[in-house]
């Protein structure tokens, strides 16, 4: 079930301000406070809710930013930041909390970027997925942690290869044209993934999120999908596996390693990455992980971003790592606006949802939400787009798409192809 803030009272040892929250790095505890000082401080424009709890029972808190905090408006993009998947890579667990202070400091300073932001979007920020192995990996501290200490959850399972395997499945489909998005789970598959991996996935079911973020630790580098190789012969080794939007996601990992402070140079960590960005598979094959299964079973695209060589950094090394990732957390959250987006209705004006949008030339569709808005990132460029339901004569439209705002194109389904006006 999924609470709004109102379900919970702040014990009073929370209590603090989102400035004096934000020193060091945070515990369980701590890093609560902070997110309900954030929501004190900008009560109308946040909400806390929880996914659900880890094994150990505590709750996966997720702060929310909206002009209308809660609710989905039509034609407004749901996004999504997750950190600290892996316990003991806490980089993006202080990046998140830290940046949910700055869009609640920036929007009461008038910072019109941020408030546009803001309006026009939906934040999710889950600052930490795995708040159990966090704990294990605190208690050992920055100085003494291993590298697999805190990794995984309570039961030492590693999440991020915790997540039903559509891979296998996408890649059989590909040789027989079959489905190519929003792939089924296998039965019985609440029982086959932890607390954890399956509150993600229920958190996934009840918002159409479009674009996303996961961040890492242990390496500087924005790697992308597919993370899984397609030959099994090949796994071990490095072979890229590309998406059919293999183009979008390089420029969405380069949106990022770019406005970072040093990712796009390359040489970070002992390792070379030329722009400061990877295709998965082709830096090691991973099976079962997050990203991929977003774009597979999901509208969402999602991309892992590594951003530390030291998976526990010192609390020194926080200013400047949050310096380093300011501008890029912000730009990558900007990049959910660009392609096409519009409503697809009835002839009687009745939005229709899970209507497939696809795009000629390129071989995986999104679907429209419950409200009949959809959303698909395309670079710029000119696309054939056809929506299409059971039921209904599909709809298509010779767009352009710019650089700059998404594109609006509505569709109207019925027994002649109109092209309705956005409004």
């Amino acid at each position: 079930r999924i609470h709004t803030s109102k379900s919970f009272v702040r014990p009073p040892l929370l209590c603090c301000t989102a400035r004096r929250c934000s020193r060091g790095h945070h515990r369980y505890e701590d890093m609560v406070g902070a997110l309900f000082a954030v929501h004190s401080e900008c009560p109308y424009i946040t909400r806390i809710y929880s996914i659900g709890r880890s094994v150990e029972g505590r709750h996966l808190y997720v702060l929310e930013f909206s002009d209308n905090p809660g609710i989905h408006e039509a034609l407004e993009p749901e996004f999504k930041y997750v950190g600290n998947m892996h316990g003991n890579e806490v980089l993006g667990r202080e990046l998140l909390i830290r940046f949910s202070q700055f869009l609640c400091e920036e929007y009461r300073a008038g910072n019109h970027r941020i408030m546009r932001l803001i309006h026009d979007t939906r934040i999710h920020i889950l600052p930490s997925m795995n708040p159990d192995g966090y704990e294990v990996a605190a208690r050992q501290g920055p100085e003494f942690n291993g590298y697999l200490v805190g990794r995984g959850n309570f039961r030492e399972i590693d999440l991020n290869r915790n997540f039903p395997d559509l891979n296998a499945l996408m890649y059989y489909y590909e040789k027989t044209k079959g489905r190519n998005h929003h792939l089924p789970l296998p039965d019985n598959w609440e029982q086959q993934v932890e607390p954890e991996t399956l509150a993600i996935i229920k958190w996934m079911q009840n918002y159409n999120f479009v674009l996303s973020a996961n961040l890492h630790g242990g390496a500087v580098v924005a790697n992308y999908p597919f993370d899984k190789s397609r030959d099994p012969r090949f796994r071990g080794r490095t072979t890229y596996s590309a998406t059919a939007d293999d183009k979008i996601f390089r420029k969405l990992a380069r949106t990022y390693s770019y406005a970072h402070g040093w990712m796009h140079k390359g040489w970070n960590c002992g390792d070379f990455f030329d722009e400061g960005i990877t295709n998965g598979a082709s830096w090691y094959s991973l099976s079962k992980g997050m990203q991929d299964f977003n774009y597979l079973y999901t509208n969402c695209f999602e991309i892992t971003l590594e951003l530390s060589c030291d998976k526990f950094p010192p609390a020194a090394a926080l200013p400047r790592e949050w310096l380093a990732n300011r501008e890029a957390l912000v730009s990558y959250l900007e990049e959910v606006h660009h392609g096409i987006k519009g409503m697809v209705y009835d002839e009687n004006n009745n939005p229709i949802t899970n209507v497939e949008i696809s795009v000629a030339g390129v071989n995986h569709d999104v679907t429209s939400g419950v409200d009949g808005d959809y959303f698909r990132l395309l670079l710029p460029g000119t696309y054939k787009v056809t929506a299409s339901s059971s039921g209904y004569i599909p709809s298509t439209s010779t767009v352009t798409v710019g650089p700059a705002e998404a594109t609006q194109v509505c569709f109207t389904l019925m027994d002649t192809l109109t092209t309705c006006k956005c409004q």
